[in-house]
């Protein structure tokens, strides 16, 4: 069985609660939800980490590297902006990286127009709301299939 790891990072834990007009009112567990649904269909394993620490997810993408997993897919939040820490836990090995955004980034505030994180990722998934974690599973099992 293939194992796929979805980050989820500052902020996402409030879905439902931030900015409804923006990433909708579906909450966190909706997503969870979702998700999976998705790998019971897929017959994936998908494990969700969310934090709002910089540190924890730059641990969680290290920990990846022995624990099995073959692909991440990654919603830094705003941390896809400037942190740098994280782009080179992502660049430290070479399996596939998706980064996901539940808006269109490019669309919103100049400083969201900017990913420091995508050219680490092999592509980068935008503006599909939470839909967009369902394609980029799918996505994901095309590069480790």
């Amino acid at each position: 069985m293939h194992k796929i790891l979805i980050i989820n990072g500052p902020n996402i834990n409030f879905l439902g609660i931030r900015e409804k007009a923006v990433y909708g009112t579906k909450d966190y567990d909706a997503l969870l939800k979702m998700i999976a649904d998705k790998a019971a269909e897929t017959g994936v394993e998908v494990e969700v980490f969310q934090s709002n620490h910089e540190g924890a997810i730059i641990d969680r993408i290290q920990d990846a590297y022995s624990d099995g997993t073959e692909g991440i897919v990654i919603n830094p939040g705003a941390y896809t902006h400037y942190s740098y820490a994280i782009r080179d836990a992502l660049a430290s090995y070479d399996i596939p990286k998706i980064e996901i955004h539940i808006s269109d980034i490019d669309t919103r505030e100049e400083f969201r127009r900017v990913s420091v994180t995508a050219p680490v990722c092999n592509e980068q998934i935008k503006g599909l709301g939470l839909e967009g974690y369902l394609v980029a599973i799918d996505k994901m099992l095309g590069y480790i299939s």
